[in-house]
């Protein structure tokens, strides 16, 4: 029962930064989070968000969307947040669908972007996944890690 309760206080989030800038098009995102953390649940804990690409350019410009390492551990797998103001660290990964087959990244290292043509005056809307393992005992407390994305026009 300790162990339960202990993680009950496990609060998880990630970052996105979004680094486009562009005079004809816009990009929006937000955090994604996981909420409380169980270890004992048994089962991968999922999340996602979403990134919104609109474009007034014509013709529709092709646009690719990519993600950095972690920031903790400097990796696209396993992706790592670390516990505010402590050194532990939680193994979590991105990725292009929802089964978690493709690793989010910028296309090395067998990782995978996404692109499409933004029509003018429609948004393309990214979904991101998130998965994070069962099973990893940590100290309760915040983790977060900054993942930024690489918008290219």
């Amino acid at each position: 029962m300790r162990r339960t309760s202990r993680c009950a206080f496990v609060c998880l989030a990630l970052f996105l930064n979004v680094g486009a800038t562009h005079a004809k098009c816009k990009v929006t995102s937000g955090p994604l989070s996981f909420g409380p953390y169980d270890p004992l649940t048994g089962s991968m804990s999922s999340t996602s968000g979403v990134i919104a690409v609109s474009c007034s350019e014509s013709p529709s410009p092709n646009v690719r969307v990519s993600a950095t390492p972690s920031a903790v551990s400097g990796t696209f797998a396993p992706r790592r947040m670390r516990q505010t103001g402590g050194q532990e660290t939680l193994a979590y990964n991105l990725y292009v669908d929802p089964g978690g087959n493709g690793v989010w990244g910028d296309g090395s290292g067998g990782t995978l972007t996404l692109s499409d043509n933004v029509q003018p005056g429609q948004s393309w809307i990214v979904t991101i996944y998130a998965k994070l393992p069962p099973g990893q005992d940590v100290t309760p407390g915040a983790y977060t890690d900054t993942i930024s994305v690489v918008v290219e026009f």
